[in-house]
């Protein structure tokens, strides 16, 4: 086990400093953006102590102890880039966006608009106009199945899920299907929690309007076959959302290629900030879909006759008011900083991780990981039990000692009971997290699993 430890620290050590906010933004008359940056990858990187630098955060002390974060899957810590490119905003173009009028306000619309072309590329959208903003996952999700469920379920319709939704895609279907008296299928997962894409087949009819699913599970980390289960869907004659919010910040993502209808994520899970998510969808499908909400921004030439009124088109259609502006600007500093570090680095250094921790958490004593044991195919995400202890109390235990995990039902009650529990701990890693915290976790773990003395 050290060898194997003192080989992923030398790997480690590549990944550095994130880019400096400087590079991201530049002062002297309002912000702007680098354009289309190529990733410097390792040899423009330095130690891990300067990766760390990057995130204020991680310096707290937490009842007396260095704090060991590993509560990323819920939300990530944000580097000084994008804190600054926050404080740019608020410092140089802070204005209610409008393209042709004062200056403030020109600066605004083009800051928010390059956001929107950074996140298409970010995505391969065929183009910026199919970039919705949103306040997050949970409202991208809501807004498919409050307009295009609204427009497009029909009583006897049916929409397949799976049995590893968080609820922030389940409930909102839920409701849909209750408002058009259609039917909800459920796809069941196996043993380890792999989708058993075995039922899907006989679960997809001609009833079937759409399939969603997460691209990775918020509780067990592990990747699902997105383009499979799409071709299969698109042959069936149904659409496909699929919930991002665990994959676009961890490995790239091409929307495309996929083959989805829909694709959902939120920047606070990826470096950005709280309150800013992303719907992509095909622009035929946004252009079907009618009006999520009404007002100012994607409503022009209104009259007292509603029938004149002619509403924006694509993404813009589900923009209405006052627009979150500092939330999509700080969410292309958070992406233009993970592309600086090179994310297939990244991806492999985090592959490293999770094959240490998987290794690391099998020498504590009745602690029982939720899924399977193998590296392959998830990401760094583990949710486990420990025999004999309370998954809250743990979590406070834990905190007690400086470390930041979440517990509970993991907003995934319905994975969890067919796991055959009802409440899990949950740590959770990034591209901060260190061999070394995963390390002190284990042995607070191995101290704890006894209970208190």
């Amino acid at each position: 086990m050290e060898t194997y430890r003192r080989e992923f620290l030398q790997k480690f050590s590549g990944i550095g400093a994130l880019a400096a906010s400087a590079g991201i933004f530049k002062g002297g008359g309002g912000s702007t953006f680098i354009q289309n940056p190529r990733p410097v990858g390792n040899p423009a990187l330095g130690k891990p102590e300067s990766l760390r630098a990057q995130f204020p955060t991680l310096a707290e002390r937490v009842n007396g102890h260095p704090l060991v974060y590993l509560d990323s899957a819920a939300t990530t810590q944000r580097p000084r880039a994008v804190l600054d490119a926050l404080t740019s905003f608020y410092l140089h173009d802070n204005a209610n966006p409008a393209k042709s009028l004062h200056t403030l306000a020109r600066r605004s619309a083009t800051q928010y608009e390059k956001a929107r072309a950074v996140v298409a590329r970010f995505l391969n959208a065929s183009g910026p106009e199919e970039i919705v903003w949103t306040r997050g996952t949970t409202e991208a999700i809501n807004l498919v199945a409050s307009s295009w469920g609204g427009a497009n379920l029909r009583p006897g319709d049916e929409i397949i899920l799976t049995v590893s939704e968080h609820y922030s895609c389940l409930v909102p279907w839920q409701l849909a299907a209750q408002r058009a008296n259609a039917r909800l299928r459920m796809l069941d997962v196996e043993d380890d929690g792999r989708l058993r894409l075995d039922q899907l087949n006989t679960l997809l009819s001609e009833r079937t309007k759409l399939v969603a699913f997460p691209h990775v599970s918020n509780v067990l980390g592990l990747i699902n076959p997105v383009k499979e289960i799409c071709d299969r869907a698109h042959r069936a004659g149904a659409l496909v959302l699929v919930d991002g919010a665990q994959s676009a910040p961890h490995f790239s993502v091409d929307v495309q290629g996929l083959g989805c209808d829909f694709f959902a994520f939120s920047a606070h899970k990826m470096l950005g900030p709280m309150g800013t998510g992303v719907l992509w969808a095909r622009r035929e499908i946004l252009e079907s879909m009618p009006p999520y909400q009404a007002g100012s921004n994607m409503a022009h030439d209104v009259d007292l006759e509603s029938r004149s009124t002619h509403f924006a088109e694509g993404a813009w259609k589900f923009e209405a008011g006052t627009p979150n502006v500092p939330g999509p600007v700080g969410l292309a500093a958070a992406i233009e900083s993970l592309e600086s570090l090179g994310r297939t680095e990244l991806w492999n250094r985090e592959q490293e991780l999770t094959r240490h921790a998987l290794a690391a958490f099998k020498e504590v004593k009745g602690l029982r990981i939720l899924g399977p044991t193998e590296p392959d195919n998830r990401i760094s995400i583990f949710s486990f039990v420990v025999e004999k202890r309370d998954a809250l109390d743990m979590v406070k235990a834990l905190d007690a000692m400086g470390f930041a995990l979440r517990g509970g039902d993991l907003a995934s009650l319905p994975l969890l009971k067919r796991m055959g529990v009802t409440a899990a701990v949950r740590a959770s890693c990034y591209l901060y997290t260190t061999v070394e915290e995963v390390d002190l976790l284990v042995t607070a773990l191995q101290k704890e699993r006894r209970g208190p003395s």
